[in-house]
């Protein structure tokens, strides 16, 4: 039943944004405890944990930009693509609503603002959920030892990327890990770039990802 794919990507999501802005958050609220390397690996971490445990359920997309990509590429159904899309950013915004109810005096509650001007964060946020994106389209097709590797790849992406981007962009990637934190602490002027960066840059990645795949399907 679709029902339990929906609730797969709500929890997913929830659970991304809870761990992923609730690392954020306590790393502002003690000193810096966890560190920016902290905030990466949580953000790898959850996005693979969560993978692996709803990944057979709904494939764990957690992510819109990651849904709309799929439907271009003709791999989703498109019949499909806006409960997924309301499914995972109800998850997010119930997250976001759980840690301002933790932590009721943190400003942002790791909503993404960019401490540069608007067009380098969105060309951050296109670059990285492009590759992102390409990483996805390799390992979720070919063979059972791929696909069983794949939450690995694309957790790491996930971290590697936002270990030397997040202090710049927020390395978001993902618009529904975007709007939940800036809806909840009403901080929403920069969403356009969280949007459009991903969404975007994710859409690009469909035809490379085709053409790289078509290209090793000749050999």
């Amino acid at each position: 039943m679709n029902i339990r794919k929906y609730i797969a990507e709500f929890l997913g999501t929830f659970a991304l944004v809870f761990c992923g802005t609730g690392a954020i958050i306590i790393n502002q609220e003690t000193g810096g405890s966890v560190t920016q390397v902290g905030i990466a690996f949580t953000f790898g971490l959850i996005v693979m944990s969560m993978i692996y445990a709803m990944g057979d359920v709904s494939g764990a997309h957690l992510n819109p930009a990651v849904s709309i990509s799929f439907t271009l590429s003709g791999r989703f159904p498109f019949k499909n693509l806006l409960p997924f899309i309301v499914s995972q950013i109800t998850g997010a915004i119930a997250a976001s609503a759980v840690l301002r109810f933790l932590f009721p005096q943190n400003q942002f509650l790791g909503a993404t603002i960019p401490s540069g001007s608007q067009s380098q964060s969105f060309v951050l946020e296109f670059i990285l959920t492009f590759f992102l994106m390409l990483t996805i389209i390799h390992v979720s097709t070919g063979s059972k030892e791929q696909g069983a590797t794949a939450a690995l790849a694309i957790g790491s992406v996930v971290g590697l990327e936002a270990m030397f981007a997040v202090p710049i962009c927020g390395a978001s990637m993902n618009p529904a890990r975007s709007l939940a934190p800036a809806i909840i602490s009403h901080h929403t002027e920069h969403l356009w770039i969280y949007f459009a960066g991903p969404i975007i840059g994710a859409s690009a990645a469909v035809p490379i990802g085709k053409f790289l795949l078509s290209s090793e399907k000749g050999k």
